[in-house]
């Protein structure tokens, strides 16, 4: 069942003397740095509440004192004593663990941002969603991994959820919510990564190093490996399934490699409308940040004469099985989803870590979705369990395959 988005709220905050109150579920990586960088253009507008980080105690509370955050979190518990000292006589409330992560959540900001990288961000992102946030979700997991029950709950608390991956928040800006029907397709684009050219029989001797170096994009280490094996892609169609109210085979993805149009839909009528803009994550930040209006950015003007050709293709599934998978995946649905999310995190980390080759992400997490029966999930309970079942089996899929 498609659920879509809710019910959009607007709340004009450019107009009112109040602050608009902002907590940043993890501030340090590129998602939370690009959205500090828009918030300390016009510091005046916002007021940060929350911050929260999962190691990098020294930037987090550079942040947090740059911003006089009210509460900083520190996820792994062992650096709390690193996080106290940091911020020791600056008012600035210091916590650390997953009951942390959730207080930070808790917190009345009106806008969350959602990046914490994978699984882990589902239940502070759930946390905002209940006391009726309007939370803006960069976790592509957090939909992966629970879309049913997530969407669910952002309609019976009347949450708002706003895109910011940029193939979404480019959909978002032009999908005709009010007449659905007459959407014939959704295309989400893919720049290809950094292997898209590579012969096959090279790339099982692709190093770590090689897959996190992004053409385009400025991202972290997972979502990078995620964008060259073009799991990542795979991953956007599942989440655009669950955001935006069409059917599983109105979807598609296209290969551009200058990533200069982020996404397209196709109307009845023969009309394409595209979303353009310079691969700049601060554009769809900063949609998400003043919506329902709009913000001046520091990100480059597009100017297509510079361009001069944009090109397309259909994406090579030989190359990238990922994909092929996670469409068999949105078709099962049931807990399908969840087990390649998880599967996935753990082959990624595994391959960053030196200890499985590139082609070996795949491959386990085909395996671990081969040996794992699928069933519906009704509760964040089921999601739990599900996520830690396919964890301990792709483990064992790594250990099989350690170099």
């Amino acid at each position: 069942m498609n659920i879509g988005l809710p019910e959009i709220k607007c709340v004009d905050l450019a107009g009112s003397s109040n602050l608009k109150e902002v907590t940043i579920l993890g501030s340090t990586g590129s998602i939370g740095c690009n959205t500090l960088d828009l918030i300390e253009r016009d510091k005046e507008r916002y007021n940060i509440l929350a911050l929260t980080a999962y190691r990098n105690v020294e930037k987090l509370a550079t942040q947090a004192i740059e911003f006089n955050a009210k509460m900083a979190v520190i996820a792994d518990e062992t650096l709390f004593g690193d996080l106290c000292t940091a911020l020791q006589g600056t008012g600035i409330k210091a916590a650390a663990g997953e009951s942390a992560l959730t207080e930070a959540a808790s917190m009345p900001a009106d806008w969350v941002m959602s990046s914490i990288v994978g699984a882990a961000g589902l239940k502070p992102t759930l946390t905002a969603i209940r006391r009726g946030a309007t939370v803006a979700l960069a976790n592509k997991e957090c939909l992966v991994c629970a879309g049913e029950f997530m969407m669910d709950q952002v309609k019976e608390f009347g949450a708002t959820i706003l895109p910011i991956d940029s193939e979404h928040n480019a959909i978002f800006q032009i999908f005709d919510f009010d007449n659905p029907t007459t959407v014939e397709k959704i295309s989400l684009t893919a720049s290809g990564g950094p292997f898209l050219k590579t012969n096959i029989d090279e790339m099982e001797l692709i190093k770590p190093e090689q897959a996190v170096k992004h053409p385009n994009w400025s991202m972290g280490a997972k979502i990078s490996v995620d964008s060259a094996t073009m799991m990542n892609k795979g991953l956007e169609l599942i989440e655009a399934y669950y955001l935006f109210p069409v059917e599983k085979e109105q979807l598609e993805i296209i290969v551009h490699p200058e990533s200069i149009i982020h996404s397209m839909v196709t109307y009845m009528d023969g009309s394409v409308l595209a979303q353009l803009g310079s691969p700049d994550m601060r554009i769809p930040i900063s949609h998400g940040l003043a919506w329902p209006k709009r913000m001046e950015t520091p990100a480059k003007k597009l100017d297509l004469t510079d361009v001069g050709k944009l090109h397309f293709f259909k994406p090579d599934e030989e190359r990238f099985p990922a994909l092929n998978i996670t469409r068999e995946v949105l078709q099962k649905g049931g807990s399908a989803p969840t087990i390649l999310n998880a599967s996935n995190e753990v082959a990624v980390y595994a391959f960053l870590e030196g200890k499985i080759g590139f082609l070996d992400i795949a491959k386990i997490v085909e395996e671990t979705l081969n040996k794992i029966d699928f069933h519906n999930m009704t509760c964040l309970n089921d999601v739990h369990d599900v996520d830690e079942n396919a964890r301990r089996v792709s483990n064992e899929s790594v250990t099989g395959k350690i170099k």
